[in-house]
């Protein structure tokens, strides 16, 4: 059986550059966790930034149950 792959996709506020990863659930849960914002740099113009988790990957958002519920 395949394992579930989540895909975090954002882009730089500076530069408009897209950041695209697919990782694991072991890999999601060592790097992010459960926070509501992650930071990601550009692979372009460096810059760190801080996004959503939300819109980064609403899928993994969606399993913490980190969503507002509606």
């Amino acid at each position: 059986m395949a394992q579930k792959r989540y895909r975090i996709e954002s882009a730089c506020p500076q530069c408009g550059c897209s950041f695209a990863t697919h990782l694991s659930t072991e890999e999601m849960k060592k790097r992010y966790g459960s926070v509501p914002n992650i930071e990601l740099e550009c692979g372009d113009c460096m810059r760190r930034y801080t996004t959503a988790m939300q819109e980064a990957c609403p899928e993994w958002d969606q399993e913490c149950k980190m969503a507002p519920k509606t």
